[in-house]
């Protein structure tokens, strides 16, 4: 595998890792119809553990089986594929050497009781990622929550192994908590911030929701106001978001969300690629849809991705 221009610049972004985590991430980076070029299109299905098999799957039966989205991602092109311990185990031999895994080391679920402070529940380990044979290990956090200060101290610890063992860190992070508006929890300034701290905490792609134009700390939005960041359009959004990730130097990702028209994905699509992010980790949005559709879809983003749409 002859790396890329591109790809040997963002790996130079990386000053501190070893050749195992280098090659791991470029990996991901090298791989599928993107592959190079510095964009990521990454297939994720948690949902059946934070929503439910039947919210999660019934609208397209054949997403109840784990090789369904082994293949999927597979024959899309996509870049990698990332789930939970049991679904990677579940296709860990028929599709091992076949796509780039990411291990969601930790879940929530929908049966927590509702005044519980956001957390999630760590599910997986280091030991499981390399048996398994991923190049990734996957964690969210939740900025905001009244766990999330455990949450962080979990992920350096889960992080500082996984980078000694050569595996890269993927960060999830969702800002939410009783002080933080539903409003505010896509929010500019909060989305900016949150992506930060993933950088801060060691993370190598970090993924973010696409943010909106409202702004939710009065603080902040001084700051936004006095220095005029541009923040009307998507694009300048994502670039602001990319931004505060040291500048640029990290592998900065947008998740797909609740169910859209396609339209509606084209263009955020779009947005993300012309604010310099490095693209989209989009799971309801494709594995709902009959296969066909979805694998049409994502052709349709990798074009996308490409400038070629």
């Amino acid at each position: 595998m002859k790396l890329t221009k591109k790809t040997k610049e963002i790996l130079s972004f990386y000053e501190s890792d070893n050749p195992g985590t280098k090659a791991n991430l470029a990996h991901i980076l090298m791989h599928g119809k993107l592959g190079g070029s510095g964009r990521l299109l990454i297939l994720p299905v948690d949902q059946g553990f934070e929503h439910g098999p039947a919210r999660s799957f019934a609208s397209n039966p054949e997403a109840y089986d784990p090789h369904y989205h082994f293949q999927l991602a597979l024959d899309a092109g996509l870049s990698a594929y990332a789930a939970p311990l049991g679904m990677i185990e579940a296709g860990a031999s028929t599709y091992a050497g076949t796509i780039p895994t990411i291990l969601k080391i930790n879940s929530s679920n929908s049966l927590t009781p509702k005044e519980a402070a956001p957390d999630q529940a760590i599910t997986a380990s280091v030991d499981d990622a390399l048996r398994l044979g991923c190049s990734a290990v996957g964690f969210t956090i939740y900025p905001g929550s009244d766990a999330a200060l455990d949450m962080m101290e979990e992920i350096r610890e889960i992080a500082e192994e996984a980078k000694a063992c050569g595996l890269a860190v993927v960060i999830w992070s969702y800002p939410r908590g009783r002080d933080i508006s539903k409003q505010g929890e896509t929010a500019l300034d909060i989305c900016a911030y949150a992506a930060h701290m993933s950088a801060l905490l060691g993370g190598h792609i970090i993924k973010v929701k696409p943010p909106t134009e409202f702004l939710e700390q009065p603080e902040a939005k001084k700051v936004y106001e006095e220095k005029k960041i541009p923040i009307k359009t998507m694009a300048e959004r994502v670039a602001h978001v990319k931004q505060a990730c040291f500048g640029g130097r990290r592998i900065v990702v947008f998740s797909g969300g609740t169910a859209k028209d396609e339209n509606s994905i084209y263009d955020e699509a779009r947005a993300i690629r012309d604010g310099g992010g490095n693209g989209s980790i989009i799971g309801r949005n494709t594995f709902q849809r009959p296969r066909e559709e979805a694998l049409k879809m994502l052709d349709t983003l990798i074009k996308i991705y490409k400038g070629e749409m």
